[in-house]
C-alpha cells in the first residue's frame, strides 16, 4: 500500500483532525503547524500570530481508497474558504485557509478544485485558500491530538467541533469508518 500525504488548515486544527479522522480511506490526521517560520512552535507562540504559522492537519491517506481530489470536497465543506485569516470566532493568520500541497500534482489538483467552487458560486464571496508548497510540518502539543474523542463533552466541543462534525457526517455519511 502506497500512502500519500495532505496539509490541511481550514481554521481551527481539533475541528478539521477529528472530520479526518472518521473519513474513510485515512490512515492517520495530525493536528499541528506549517507554514511559518519560527522552528518548532508551541500551541502558545502559534496563537500570538506571529509565528507565520497555520493550525494544520496532516492527513496521510491510501490513494487507492480516497483521491486527494475526494480530500478537499471535504476540507471545503467543513470550513468557510472566503474568510481571510478567520474561521468563525476564530481571527487571526492562524486560521487561515491553506492547501500545502507535497506534490506539483497536488498542487494542480487544489488549484483546479478551487476554480470549479469558483465557478459554481457556492459562496458570495471569493475563496481566499492559500496554495503554497510544504516546508515543514510540526505536530501539535499530545494534548491537541484526538482532543474532540477525547473530550466530547467541553464546552468548545460541544459548541464549535460538533455541529461541524456533524454537518460533515450527514454530507459524506457512506464514506464513515464503522
Amino acid at each position: 500500500m502506497s500512502l500519500e500525504v495532505a496539509t490541511l488548515g481550514g481554521g481551527c486544527f481539533l475541528c478539521i483532525e477529528t472530520v479526518y479522522n472518521e473519513l474513510l480511506g485515512v490512515e492517520t490526521a495530525i493536528s499541528g503547524y506549517a507554514g511559518g517560520h519560527v522552528p518548532k512552535p508551541s500551541y502558545q507562540q502559534v496563537c500570538t500570530g506571529n509565528t507565520g504559522h497555520a493550525e494544520v492537519v496532516q492527513v496521510t491517506f491510501d490513494p487507492d481508497r480516497i483521491s486527494f481530489d475526494e480530500i478537499l470536497d471535504v476540507f471545503f465543506t467543513i470550513h468557510d474558504p472566503t474568510t481571510l485569516n478567520r474561521q468563525g470566532a476564530d481571527m487571526g493568520t492562524q486560521y487561515r485557509s491553506a492547501i500545502f500541497y507535497h506534490t506539483p500534482e497536488q498542487k494542480v489538483t487544489a488549484e483546479k478544485k478551487i476554480r470549479e467552487l469558483e465557478t459554481e458560486g457556492l459562496w458570495p464571496n471569493p475563496i481566499v485558500t492559500e496554495v503554497t508548497p510544504i516546508d515543514v510540518f510540526y505536530p501539535a502539543e499530545d494534548y491537541h491530538q484526538e482532543y474532540f474523542k477525547k473530550n466530547p463533552n467541553a464546552g468548545y466541543c460541544q459548541v464549535v467541533i460538533a455541529p461541524k462534525v456533524a454537518k460533515f457526517r450527514k454530507s459524506f455519511l457512506d464514506r464513515l469508518k464503522a
